[in-house]
This record gives C-alpha cells, structure tokens and sequence, in this order.
C-alpha cells in the first residue's frame, strides 16, 4: 500500500517535472508571421496603416445559419496556435505508477529513493493540512516540482512516451495533491 502511494505520487511528480520542462523548451513563438518578426522594431506604430482588401467583382455569399464565415483572405495575420496539450488528458495515476515500476530508465536504487521522497512530500502534505507545518503552498509546490524535475531528468532520454505521460499529468497531479479533499483520497 506505501509502495503504491509512492509510487502514484512519483508518478505525478514526475508529470509535472516533464510538463515544465517540455513546455519551456519545445514551444517556438508561433504568434506572428515571418514578415512582422522580420521587420524592425524602430519602426513607429503609426507610420504603415494596413492596407485594405481590393474589392473584388463577384458578390459574397452570406454564410448560412450555423456555419462559419468563410476564411479571411491570406493578407491578415495567421491567429495564434493553440498547443494540442491544452485540453485535459484523463489522469490515470494507476497506470503511471505501473509504467514507472516497470521503466528500465530507472534504477533499483534510484527508484527506491524516489519512493522515500514521495513518502517524505506526501507527509508533508499530510502535516500542511492538519496545521501541524510551517511550510505554505509554494513551499509544498516547489518541493513538487523540484521532485517532478528529479523524475523526468531519469526518464527524458530512455523513456520517452512514460516523460510525454508524465509530463501531461503534471497539473492533474498537482491539482489532486492541492486539494485537501482529493489529497484525503490519495491517503486511503
């Protein structure tokens, strides 16, 4: 039962580690197109007003109730890309545990470690919501992510898909963690 709590948490920990890393270094400024971001900055706001469409001859149609407007034409700026991690993955803290006791990323004694720091992370949370600690929320959540990191650090060359899971469960983990009526959960 403690080896599976442990297990589970460094399961999260190291979700969240990978989310922070991933999302610092794979993520390239996609908000304007090359010709802006090839133009200088000294240029004054004021001086170039966008020029407007050329009217074209043909009538438009109106669009239809329900459907979108057909797209804009290509002169306007591309809208930013919404990263396809936004929407929430389903946590399945079962099966990272699973896959981080099975992972050859990770060593026997290492993974032996990892497990007395989630014991000692989840005792803290333990103590934090019982009063009994002089540790805030950002303590506890700097304590997560240092641990996330330490997991993903072991996982991000040998276990690439277990790093991308983790890494996607990161702030499900936290959240459940957070919470005191989930973190009460997580205990049983």
């Amino acid at each position: 039962m403690l080896r599976t709590r442990a297990v589970v948490v460094a399961a999260a920990i190291a979700s969240v580690l990978i989310g922070g890393c991933a999302s610092q270094t794979s993520q390239a400024p996609i908000s304007q197109p090359e010709s802006v971001a090839a133009k200088p900055a000294t240029k004054p706001a004021t001086a170039a007003a966008p020029k407007p469409a050329p009217k074209t001859t043909s009538k438009a149609v109106p669009p239809v109730a329900g459907k979108p407007a057909p797209a804009a034409p290509a002169s306007k700026p591309a809208a930013p890309r919404v990263a396809a991690a936004a929407a929430p993955a389903k946590l399945d803290l079962h099966a990272l545990k699973e896959q981080l006791k099975a992972t050859k990323a990770i060593g026997v004694f290492t993974k032996i470690s990892l497990k007395n720091q989630v014991d000692d992370l989840m005792q803290q949370f333990g103590d934090y919501y019982q009063g009994k600690s002089k540790l805030t929320m950002a303590d506890l959540r700097r304590s997560y992510n240092l641990l996330m990191m330490k997991v993903l650090t072991l996982l991000q060359d040998e276990d690439k898909p277990l790093a991308s899971a983790i890494v996607s469960s990161r702030e499900a983990i936290w959240s459940l963690l957070a919470n005191p009526t989930t973190f009460a959960t997580l205990q049983t």
